[in-house]
């Protein structure tokens, strides 16, 4: 593929990256108005799936009859679920950086779901992620088992479990990846609705989130915009990565971190510490390693 050729693929999934590492900001603007990033996620989700429903409505039968896709409805519902409302709640640059340590799980779940070998690179890769998320984790100070670097607030715990789901994610897009496109797609949006809407429900009914409001033109307007940007952005993704070699579709991905990492900074939801410096550069590190080799490209 020439230079020119690649351009327009590459530019497509910089702007699937960009949705995605800025996608915090809008989630915080509905939470503001009064909807926790749960629901957020809910609506924005089942408008998404509204959307397919008119346009591929064959997609359905699809999901009703291939129980492999609802494993991937159900690990991608966590992914974004987690991730929703852990970049609402905690620091931005912290969390999208417990994420993308999608490489470390990403080597353990294709061991055993598809017989994939655990090679020495690999192991070189899990090491090095352990190493980054050892060093963001690392509390200040702190000294006995307090001293013990593991996560201990509630966004950390969602950038975690985020990024294990995301790795069972794209490692079911990797098994299912003669499903029809249309079929997927519908599959990781109904999970969003789905597992969003079963958390947010359990929370709100223990009181421990409210109910979403009735609906607002100002908040129901960006709802409705962010979810065009989510169908837009996985347009492009299936675009770009249908385009290019996976390897470089992986790495160009990896601009969601700096997408997040510098809005983040930039409007005060994140700060960027020598330890998340190093830590984040030992997690990046190893994403990019694993995307050496063949793979199919992460999405969310």
């Amino acid at each position: 593929m020439t230079n020119s050729a690649a351009l327009l693929p590459a530019l497509a999934l910089t702007f699937n990256a960009l949705v995605w590492g800025t996608s915090w900001w809008p989630f915080r603007q509905l939470q503001s108005q009064g909807l926790h990033p749960l629901w957020a996620t809910v609506i924005v989700y089942a408008i998404a799936v509204a959307v397919i429903a008119l346009l591929r409505p064959r997609a359905f039968a699809q999901l009703l009859r291939t129980p492999a896709l609802w494993v991937l409805m159900l690990a991608s519902g966590t992914t974004n679920a987690a991730f929703n409302w852990g970049v609402v709640i905690g620091d931005v640059v912290r969390v999208v950086l417990l994420f993308y340590l999608m490489p470390l799980w990403a080597v353990l779940l294709a061991r055993f779901l598809l017989d994939e070998p655990l090679t020495r690179a690999a192991g070189w890769r899990v090491a090095m992620a352990l190493a980054g998320a050892a060093i963001v984790l690392w509390p200040d100070g702190a000294s006995g088992w307090d001293a013990l670097p593991l996560p201990r607030a509630l966004p950390d715990w969602l950038g975690v479990v985020g990024g294990f789901s995301f790795a069972l994610n794209n490692v079911m897009l990797r098994r299912e990846a003669h499903r029809p496109d249309e079929g997927r797609a519908l599959a990781m949006f109904v999970g969003g609705v789905a597992v969003a809407g079963v958390l947010a429900a359990a929370l709100a009914a223990s009181g421990r989130v409210a109910w979403p409001p009735l609906p607002a033109p100002a908040w129901a307007g960006l709802a409705a915009l962010l979810a065009a940007l989510f169908l837009a952005s996985n347009m492009a993704l299936q675009f770009g990565a249908a385009r290019l070699p996976a390897n470089v579709t992986a790495v160009v991905m990896l601009g969601e971190v700096v997408f997040a990492s510098l809005s983040a900074v930039a409007l005060g939801a994140g700060r960027l510490t020598a330890s998340l410096w190093l830590g984040g550069g030992l997690i990046v590190a190893a994403a990019v390693l694993a995307a050496a080799g063949p793979r199919t490209a992460p999405a969310h």
